[in-house]
């Protein structure tokens, strides 16, 4: 700062002493100015204050309100949105934990069934956007088999390729349809028997479903005495499909102890899951080879959808003592071909079917000469009676006798229903056929050949 001259502080001194009450007067302003700016310092300062109070806690509000409203509604960044899927018995999922895979979102279940602990967030049942699908197959020929082809909104599914090695291109032909990428996201072969697995295997003529298409999980039987050349052609089928085009392979058993990245629970998206049931004889060899039979369930929304490959009388009491949950179903896939030796009304007394498609060629002699006992069986009939009428059967065959060999031979096939689908579409469960949508009980071959229960005689 530049020093004040002596001559001008003189000067202002004089004019002090002749102008004193100018002096006074300067000095009160200068004292009022301060004194007005210290107020105003603080009460901008208190402002300033108020204000940052006033913002924080409006923050704080919106937060929680932001918080609030989401719990509610699924939707912000710090809120993950739960849908958990349950059925009208808690979804019969027995086992499995939160669980994800590439093919869809998170299937989450608690023990012994149930939803997952979501804490005090309600549980919703919900169907997604996308439908679920079941396709009963006509296999080409007179023989009896199975082969299911199962759409999960963009994921397709194939349980086994019954019933001989030409059988690959009737189920080609029909899942070219669906399968518009050359995948199917999971392949399960039920049990080592010919009318099951045979349609895997390549030909010198035809290639094989494995060869057909690349197979993303592979899941199969866990126990078989099978030594057949039908069963050892699957297998190094199989093989060749995980060593050369990637696939993965698990067992049944695999997926119920959830070892080596095997699931029990398969989400296929939005609402929808495959859980594979344990049964004793995925860990226990039975003296009967459909014991071994591959059980899976289909949940969406609250429905439910059983197949259980030809699981005979002793595997199905194993699947009911496992599965305390398993729930009642919109459908059931006839065990066994709608045999006498199963479907029993220890398995039917729970699930209830409203639904039940057999796959067989009705009447074939291929198995039995006994007519009550070919398939769907007449002791089928009875005990699938009480609990639906809604009963369909892909093909029907045609049979003569044979004088000189003094028995009964099939001579041909045409359809019964045909193909039978099966679709879940928002809740609701529909039935439609290629050939027709006749229940077995009004068929021409049901009058001919079995006796109608009281159950559907009304």
């Amino acid at each position: 700062m530049a020093k004040i001259k002596k001559s001008t502080k003189r000067k202002a001194v004089r004019a002090a002493k002749r102008h004193p009450k100018a002096v006074i007067a300067i000095v009160i302003i200068l004292v009022v100015i301060i004194a007005v700016g210290a107020l105003l310092y603080l009460k901008v300062d208190s402002v300033h204050t108020s204000v940052d109070n006033l913002i924080a806690k409006y923050t704080t509000s919106s937060t929680s309100a932001v918080s609030g409203n989401n719990a509610a509604s699924g939707k912000g960044d710090a809120v993950t949105e739960t849908k958990t899927d349950t059925s009208d018995n808690n979804g019969g999922n027995s086992g499995g934990t939160d669980l994800t895979n590439e093919n869809g979102g998170a299937s989450e279940t608690g023990e012994n069934g149930g939803s997952g602990d979501t804490g005090n967030t309600p549980t919703v049942t919900t169907y997604g956007d996308n439908d679920l699908s079941f396709h009963f197959l006509e296999l080409g020929n007179n023989y009896t088999g199975d082969s299911t082809y199962i759409k999960a909104g963009d994921i397709d599914i194939l349980i086994d390729a019954g019933s001989r090695q030409d059988s690959a291109d009737a189920i080609a032909a029909y899942v070219d349809q669906y399968c518009t990428d050359g995948k199917l996201e999971y392949v399960i072969a039920t049990h080592a028997h010919q009318d099951h697995i045979a349609g895997f295997v390549s030909t010198k003529k035809r290639p094989g479903i494995f060869e057909r298409y690349k197979c993303g999980i592979i899941i199969d039987f866990a126990q078989t005495k099978a030594t057949s050349a039908v069963y050892n052609n699957y297998v190094a089928a199989r093989d060749k499909e995980v060593s050369e085009d990637g696939a993965t392979h698990y067992t049944a058993l695999d997926c119920c102890n959830q070892t080596d990245g095997a699931q029990k629970v398969y989400s296929l998206g939005e609402g929808m899951s495959m859980t594979i049931l344990y049964q004793d004889y995925y860990a226990t060899q039975s003296n009967d080879e459909n014991d071994h039979s591959v059980c899976v369930l289909f949940t969406h929304g609250s429905k439910n959808y059983l197949l259980t490959g030809d699981l005979e009388e002793k595997g199905e009491a194993s699947l009911v003592k496992h599965n305390p949950d398993l729930p009642e179903v919109e459908l059931f896939k006839a065990g066994h071909h709608g045999s006498y030796t199963a479907s029993t009304t220890t398995l039917l007394s729970v699930i209830k079917p409203k639904i039940v498609c057999v796959c067989c060629c009705a009447g074939a002699v291929e198995y039995t000469q006994t007519a009550a006992n070919t398939f769907p069986s007449q002791a089928f009939v009875d005990r699938v009676a009480p609990y639906t009428d809604a009963v369909y059967v892909t093909t029907v065959g045609t049979v003569e006798y044979n004088e000189e060999k003094k028995k009964y031979e099939d001579t041909g096939f045409a359809s019964m229903n045909g193909v039978i689908t099966v679709l879940s579409h928002a809740g609701e469960v529909t039935v439609t056929c290629s050939n027709n949508n006749a229940k077995l009980k009004d068929t021409d071959w049901f009058k001919a050949n079995r006796t109608c229960p009281t159950a559907w005689s009304g």
